[in-house]
């Protein structure tokens, strides 16, 4: 659909757009705001190049679409604005790192509306680009038949299946890790969840925090659950960008997931922020 303040140019059919003409060291005006917010509900994934803002900044611009979730329990954040993640690798082996398909912070009753993304440092010699998937197209391409199957399942998303083995091995090891599953008990959620201001339909599973569909055998929810994530991981559902310095990222985390490729071997920097959202419904 066309915008009145903003330029916006679709990456694929499926997901991504580009937006030009929006500088987010200056406030958005009403209009600006719902032209921005119209097309992530369009496209799911909006890249905003070359903004030159500080976490303050992208904390304002964040806080346009609601509230803000507090500090991440797992990895650093920003000292004078702790809202925001810092999300930080320097290529190694070992380093904590995203790259398994994944939705963020599945693991909270309320996951995320929206999270944000904002290059600090690259890799030198590339690398380190991150991808996304539509999960409503893959859901809207199912057979009938497996559409009817998985309407009204739910599965269980738990923080400790991807956070418990480096929260073990961090500062304050087991009682951190005990502490950390108390606030964050495991959640059950919809397989197929409705999106709240669309309608749209769409998968909402993930290799990195679904640990498994409830009310089936241990056999069948495994090999579901594995069928639906590879479903919904196939390139015709995806989208791939290559960082720039300074490019700023939002995506709709109801209707998408993701990951970032650890193919580099220098120092990589984000600056995050997720927005709070509601809870799954179908």
């Amino acid at each position: 659909m066309p915008h009145a303040n903003i330029d916006v140019r679709p990456i694929n059919p499926t997901i991504g757009a580009v937006i030009e003409g929006l500088d987010l060291t200056r406030e958005m005006d009403e209009g600006t705001y719902a032209d921005v917010r119209q097309a992530l509900l369009d496209h799911l994934v909006i890249v905003i190049p070359e903004q030159h803002i500080t976490p303050a900044q992208q904390l304002t611009f964040a806080r346009r679409f609601g509230e803000v979730e507090p500090p991440h329990p797992v990895f650093g954040r920003v000292p004078e604005q702790p809202e925001v993640t810092v999300i930080e690798q320097d290529g190694s082996a070992d380093a904590p790192y995203n790259d398994i398909w994944h939705t963020d912070v599945t693991f909270r009753e309320k996951p995320a509306m929206a999270s944000i993304l904002h290059a600090q440092v690259l890799p030198v010699g590339g690398g380190g680009d991150t991808l996304w998937s539509s999960l409503q197209a893959p859901y809207e391409a199912l057979s009938p038949k497996i559409r009817e199957l998985i309407e009204d399942m739910t599965a269980t998303h738990d923080y400790y299946m991807s956070f418990g083995e480096m929260v073990l091995a961090g500062p304050g090891g087991i009682e951190k890790l005990a502490a950390d599953i108390i606030d964050l008990p495991p959640q059950t959620h919809p397989v197929v969840r409705t999106h709240p201001e669309t309608g749209r339909k769409g998968l909402f599973v993930n290799r990195t925090f679904t640990k498994h569909i409830n009310g089936l055998g241990y056999v069948e929810r495994d090999y579901l659950l594995r069928m639906l994530c590879e479903f919904a991981e196939h390139p015709n559902y995806q989208m791939r960008h290559t960082w720039t310095k300074h490019d700023l990222v939002m995506w709709d985390n109801r209707a998408t997931m993701h990951i970032a490729t650890s193919n580099f071997i220098s120092h990589r920097k984000m600056h995050r922020i997720t927005v709070l959202g509601d809870q799954p419904y179908h």
